[in-house]
């Protein structure tokens, strides 16, 4: 299968990808982990892109889209792949289009209230790159289950940054569900419930 995961940021694309590739065998490509590698390397793709996910901007669909199209030749994806966090507008839909078909675009949808509310309780292992969602009223400090590492905020889950990233989700990715939908490729699922109850609805519709 080629799939797309599409939704606002905090909708849970990331944990979802990882269940859905897990299960059907799928490479999970993640454009924001792929960006998030060139700004920890600080290559200059990487610096230019910090500045911009640091404000809350887009990075630029000839960076975004070159790096995709790379990827997809990469051996893992022989028996299909996982999108997250790509296509993010019409012109990358287009692009992805032109050099790969995709069998299905699934998209979670989720309040702005809940994703705003996710996002400021969301702390990451900056060393093996866990997510967790702690009590932020609570003054102690998290660490990581796995490794011990010290939880980290992200830049990008300030509640200022989520609701500018919220603005330019709905001005320039939302479109993006009509897009696929009219190339009868969408599906919807509410991301309001639990993990698992948002994996199975997405199962269910992989599998029919």
């Amino acid at each position: 299968m080629k799939l797309i995961l599409l939704g606002p940021p905090g909708a849970g694309k990331g944990t979802q990808a990882a269940k859905i590739a897990e299960r059907y065998s799928l490479a999970h490509i993640s454009t924001g982990d792929m960006l998030r590698a060139e700004i920890a390397s600080k290559t200059p793709l990487g610096i230019k892109a910090k500045s911009l996910i640091d404000s809350g901007e887009l990075v630029p669909d000839e960076i975004i889209v070159g790096m995709v199209q790379n990827r997809i030749q990469q051996p893992d994806c022989q028996n299909g792949f996982l999108l997250d966090g790509f296509p993010r507008t019409i012109a990358q839909a287009e692009n992805l289009l032109g050099f790969s078909d995709i069998d299905c675009a699934v998209c979670i949808t989720v309040p702005d209230e809940e994703i705003i509310d996710r996002m400021a309780r969301r702390r990451v292992c900056p060393v093996c790159k866990n997510t967790y969602s702690v009590d932020v009223n609570s003054a102690e400090h998290f660490f990581c289950e796995a490794c011990g590492a010290e939880l980290v905020a992200r830049d990008d889950d300030k509640p200022e940054t989520v609701k500018h990233r919220l603005d330019v989700y709905a001005a320039q990715t939302f479109p993006l569900v009509n897009f696929f939908r009219e190339k009868g490729l969408l599906e919807e699922v509410c991301g309001s419930g639990t993990v698992d109850e948002v994996a199975q609805s997405i199962f269910k519709i992989l599998e029919k």
